[in-house]
């Protein structure tokens, strides 16, 4: 699975350890988390994620 990057803070989700802190469990692709997850380091929506290169 793909990892994506926070483009305003750093934070990488990875899909592996998911963030569960969050309600995402490990194993959840991004695609899958739901849309109103935010990014847990910054608070920016999913909208502001890119996948890792």
């Amino acid at each position: 699975m793909k990892r994506y990057v926070c483009v305003i803070c750093g934070y990488i989700y990875d899909p592996a350890e998911g963030d569960p802190e969050n309600g995402v469990a490990p194993g959840t692709a991004f695609e899958d988390i739901p849309e109103d997850w935010t990014c847990p380091a910054c608070g920016v929506g999913k909208e502001h994620f890119e996948e890792e290169r």
